[in-house]
């Protein structure tokens, strides 16, 4: 594993959560929680084609593991 701060690829941070938490999280989840850290992402151009689609939203205990994560990355404080 690279011990590149600031910078972790999705996989690196779902692996990073199933070692320390033993939890699955998604791609999905991980976007959710860096906009609300405010990590800026590329333009997703896959989005859903009505403006009122649903997405599930990432769990409480998901959420603090994937910010848990991104600390250890670097990517926030």
């Amino acid at each position: 594993m690279q011990d590149k701060r600031g910078a972790a690829t999705y996989g690196q941070i779902k692996d990073y959560v199933l070692e320390h938490r033993g939890l699955k999280v998604s791609s999905l989840y991980i976007a959710q929680v860096k906009q609300k850290c405010g990590i800026i992402e590329r333009e997703n151009y896959n989005k859903a084609k009505s403006e009122d689609a649903k997405q599930p939203q990432c769990p409480p205990e998901k959420e603090v593991a994937i910010m848990e994560a991104l600390r250890y990355y670097g990517m926030i404080i």
